[in-house]
């Protein structure tokens, strides 16, 4: 099954404010599985995990304890894949595939099994960042959804490297969001905000190498079983190694790099805080350095431009894709840098978890590069530090400030350790950090 070709949606041109501007500078620059469809679950929830992972023999597997999202099935750290529950739903009569990683309620968190981000019920009733979705159940995923939008998964997903890998010479994002779809929901009038992204649509067969009609993060999909395999994201929160899910991004470059996501444009209106509080705002901050050192296993390789160099940008996701699964366990993710995690020790701290990210574009200065310390980093207050000795800037120069690139990706668990703490005071708020 082959994807249509598309043509590279064009570049944002607006310049009304700096963020306007890095955004612009930033992107300017430049098989088949077939599943049958079974009867309809009762009420349409996950089925008993019957729909068993591939797993090959000597395949390192994640102990369940260090899951974060506890409803996660399995985590294969050697092809970098997390399987999680599939949820069945509707959309104009024909039936949605989506799954459940965060929700605002606790109560609900620890019955579904998934992250409590209460910082989401921040965002207003009336936002178009959150679809309104129709169920006979407040809880999602205990009966039937009727979904009001849904992605296109059919573009063809491409990125060209750029002379230094980054910013890319082009790129086409892979899915994009109707005029009603947003990852976040709520059921009706209720107040609740889950984080349910739709990650195939139809009957199938279900093509999970080029990706016609499902997500392109999405390996298999197991509508039998009601299970889904996910390629992860590596990255690090106050000094530790985590892994995320990447479903969406604000930015038709952000859903097309790093994301392999649908391009969302609605998630630009999620609120921002002045400050990294609970109770402001609905995200948090996500450092991405764009000219960090490069090469598979290299401890102090870190950034947008080393995952363009390596090639774990390059082609489709798929199982058969083993060229990247090696790149991948290699350390060719871009090993982002996130604000918050579910397990820090402060339980203030806890609670300002929010799976929806701000970018902030890190630059390394030439007398950064000069003393080799544009290396690896593992916490973002450390990152801040180096920002207020003028040793980290955005990529204009100026001082760090949030893109307003807003990502999708909630936290699925930690690798090692659990991050407990920041790992350096904090030197002082960064413009519009939440």
């Amino acid at each position: 099954m082959n994807k249509p070709p598309r043509t590279a949606i064009p570049v944002f041109s607006r310049t009304h404010t700096r963020r306007d501007v890095l955004k612009s500078a930033v992107a300017g620059a430049g098989a088949l599985a077939l599943s049958a469809m079974p009867p309809l679950s009762p009420g349409g929830r996950a089925l008993a995990h019957g729909g068993m992972s591939l797993a090959l023999d000597g395949d390192e597997m994640l102990p369940r304890e260090k899951f974060t999202i506890q409803s996660t099935i399995a985590v294969n750290m050697t092809r970098s894949f997390a399987t999680a529950p599939l949820f069945q739903g509707t959309f104009n009569g024909q039936p949605v595939w989506y799954i459940i990683t965060d929700v605002s309620d606790e109560g609900m968190a620890s019955k579904l099994g998934v992250n409590f981000a209460p910082r989401l019920a921040n965002i207003p009733v009336t936002s178009p960042a959150v679809q309104r979705v129709m169920s006979g159940n407040p809880m999602l995923g205990r009966d039937m959804v009727t979904f009001a939008g849904v992605p296109d998964f059919s573009p063809t997903r491409l990125l060209l490297a750029g002379p230094k890998g980054f910013p890319p010479a082009r790129f086409v994002p892979g899915s994009h969001g109707d005029a009603m779809y947003n990852d976040l929901v709520r059921i009706g009038d209720g107040a609740v905000v889950f984080n349910a992204p739709v990650i195939a649509t139809g009957k199938g067969p279900f093509d999970v190498t080029t990706h016609s009609n499902t997500h392109d993060r999405v390996l298999r999909i197991d509508t039998g079983g009601m299970t889904v395999d996910l390629q992860f994201v590596r990255a690090f929160s106050h000094g530790q190694l985590i892994i995320y899910h990447s479903m969406a991004a604000s930015d038709p470059l952000g859903a097309t790099l790093d994301q392999r996501g649908t391009f969302n444009p609605k998630m630009g209106r999620i609120p921002m805080s002045n400050t990294r509080t609970p109770d402001q705002g609905a995200r948090s901050s996500i450092f991405a350095f764009v000219n960090g050192q490069t090469g598979l296993d290299n401890p102090a390789a870190q950034g947008l431009n080393h995952m363009i160099v390596v090639g774990a940008a390059a082609g489709d996701a798929s199982l058969e894709n083993t060229v990247l699964q090696d790149i991948l366990r290699r350390g060719g993710d871009p090993r982002n840098i996130i604000d918050t995690f579910p397990t820090l020790r402060d339980p203030v701290l806890a609670r300002r978890y929010t799976p929806i990210w701000d970018i902030q574009l890190a630059r390394w200065t030439d007398e950064a590069v000069a003393q080799g310390l544009n290396v690896a980093q593992r916490d973002t207050n450390q990152i801040r530090q180096l920002a207020a000795r003028g040793l980290v800037t955005a990529p204009d120069h100026l001082p760090l400030v949030n893109s307003n690139i807003a990502v999708n990706c909630p936290v699925i668990a930690f690798v090692d350790q659990p991050p407990t703490e920041p790992q350096a005071p904090d030197p002082g708020r960064t413009p519009n950090a939440p």
